[in-house]
């Protein structure tokens, strides 16, 4: 076990390292890579990562805790039960990344490509997924109450049960949402019929 405290690192290679079983605080990672590295059961607490590369990185029962990755890539990464809390992801690539169990709880999640995660029963409410792209991900059952989905790529995701009720559905293309079981409040059933042509009193 180590720990990092209140450090920055810039366009340092991490790559192929075993840094597993260790304790970030307050660091900065700027264009720093980790490719290949073994990051298993770390904690990060404040962090910052800025254009890092995590491409087939093992983060596995990892948690970060309102920490920063800004247009950070996580191609082919692991990231099974991993957790983000309060985190701020703006413009994250998940391509590829195999996510199963990972919790996503409250941040901002804007501008990042999330297509086929598995979001299905997650309590997801309150998070900004901003103009996210969340095209053919499971979010059957998921709680997106207050959630931002302004201009979200929904496209083939699979809805089933979801709980949209308050959110902002603002610039989605709500005809081509399959709504069945999905859970909507009054403002946004309406919104819905009117995207059909409805005239709505």
């Amino acid at each position: 076990m180590y720990q990092y405290k209140d450090r920055e690192f810039t366009e340092i290679r991490f790559d192929g390292q075993d840094l597993r079983y260790g304790e970030l605080v307050r660091c900065t990672f700027t264009k720093c890579t980790f490719m290949n590295t073994s990051m298993d059961e770390i904690d990060t607490s404040h962090c910052r990562f800025i254009e890092c590369d995590f491409k087939g990185a093992a983060l596995n029962a990892s948690i970060h805790t309102e920490s920063a990755f800004e247009n950070c890539k996580f191609t082919g990464a692991n990231l099974f039960v991993t957790k983000f809390i309060t985190c701020k992801m703006t413009g994250s690539d998940f391509a590829g990344a195999q996510m199963d169990g990972i919790t996503l709880s409250g941040g901002d999640w804007s501008y990042t490509n999330l297509r086929h995660t598995k979001l299905g029963k997650q309590d997801l409410r309150g998070i900004r997924f901003f103009e996210a792209d969340l095209s053919e991900s499971d979010l059957s059952k998921a709680d997106l109450r207050d959630c931002d989905l302004t201009r979200v790529m929904l496209g083939k995701a699979t809805l089933t049960g979801a709980d949209l009720r308050e959110a902002k559905l603002e610039g989605i293309d709500l005809k081509a949402l399959n709504v069945k079981g999905v859970r909507m409040d009054r403002e946004q059933a309406v919104l819905f019929l009117r995207s059909y042509g409805a005239k709505v009193d």
